[in-house]
């Protein structure tokens, strides 16, 4: 791994499996060199569907390489935690950021534009504009 400051990816779902099981698929998605750090926030502590604090602010820290975070959210409450914990100042990251992308193509998005050295502005765009792709 690089010692050069990388945005680092958070995803958050009320799920625990399905936060693990889409930031496998942008790892693998990604593949080809160095890895952006991705981790998932899935579910409550115990393993329950929600959302937790706790998680997300221990995610967000494990994948902090000085570049900023960029937080991607599946539903409603998890974009109300991540809010909340952004006002509060001190509960993430310097420099995180709550990313409006689809949760499935913009993680793939985010991580391969963090990957191949993209700032935080990049990956928050290219997360974003995963809202255009096409399916037909």
């Amino acid at each position: 791994m690089s010692d050069a400051p990388q945005v680092g990816i958070v995803l958050v779902s009320h799920s625990g499996p399905v936060a693990e099981s889409v930031a496998e698929l942008a790892r693998g998605l990604a593949a080809g060199g160095v890895t952006a750090p991705v981790a998932a926030a899935g579910g409550l502590p115990n393993g329950g569907l929600g959302t937790s604090a706790e998680l997300i602010g221990r995610a967000a820290a494990s994948v902090d390489r000085g570049a900023g975070v960029a937080v991607l959210v599946d539903l409603g409450s998890a974009v109300l935690t991540v809010k909340a914990m952004l006002a509060e100042g001190d509960e993430l990251p310097e420099n995180s950021r709550l990313v409006d992308a689809p949760f499935v193509e913009g993680a793939v998005a985010a991580v391969v534009t963090a990957s191949s050295g993209g700032d935080i502005a990049a990956v928050e765009a290219a997360a974003s504009e995963a809202y255009g792709y096409r399916k037909t």
